[in-house]
């Protein structure tokens, strides 16, 4: 109700100041209170005076936060040189700014140019999951499929894409992806151990499903 006052005050004011400093002559006074009426047929339409008011934050741009240590262990285990990695680096780039469909969008233009770089697919793959805030939607589950039939022996697309299923709630099958990776994974070395705490993870939940 408090909607409709201010809005019905707020146009008698309009026509009076514009009666009284705009000098409009008589014969036009109808016509303008024509126009303000209709403005009131159009709150009354798509307007909502019936809530209250409140205070709103600008809308947030799509996509998660850049995960810099994601990009960092992407480079260190896949190509970080060469024309792909000039994609891949211009990608992240425009990550950083919080642009992920950019980011995105650069990386399809380098696979138009190379449709067969298994890393381009896997960064493809990952800027798909950041800009979809985390979800990984059907194109990014054909970014890794396709980055791994391409480099079936690549670790990168099995731990990245094993990562993504994992955040994505399907646990069995990103250990099954995991298990031979970190069996093959060099003893001692930091991606074994990880592998092999996040598969020791993945077990103690489903063995608590299953109970």
């Amino acid at each position: 109700m408090t909607g409709w006052i201010i809005a019905a005050a707020l146009a008698m004011g309009t026509l009076a100041a514009i009666m009284a400093v705009g000098r409009i002559p008589r014969s036009a006074w109808e016509i303008t209170a024509a126009a303000l009426l209709l403005g009131l047929a159009g709150y009354a339409w798509q307007g909502r005076p019936g809530l209250a008011g409140s205070p709103r934050q600008s809308a947030e741009k799509g996509g998660a936060a850049f995960d810099e240590k994601l990009a960092e262990q992407r480079r260190g285990m896949a190509e970080r040189y060469g024309k792909a990695g000039q994609w891949l680096l211009l990608s992240d780039g425009l990550g950083r700014q919080g642009k992920t469909k950019e980011a995105a969008n650069v990386l399809l233009s380098g696979l138009r140019e190379t449709p067969d770089d298994p890393n381009l697919w896997l960064g493809f793959g990952n800027a798909l999951v950041a800009h979809a805030s985390g979800v990984l939607s059907p194109a990014a589950d054909f970014a890794y499929r396709r980055a791994m039939a391409i480099d079936p022996d690549g670790p990168a697309p099995r731990y990245f894409y094993g990562l993504a299923l994992a955040r994505a709630g399907q646990l069995k099958e990103a250990r099954a992806l995991w298990a031979p990776l970190a069996a093959s994974a060099p003893q001692g070395s930091e991606v074994r151990k990880e592998l092999e705490s996040n598969i020791a993870r993945i077990d103690a939940v489903l063995s608590g499903e299953s109970r």
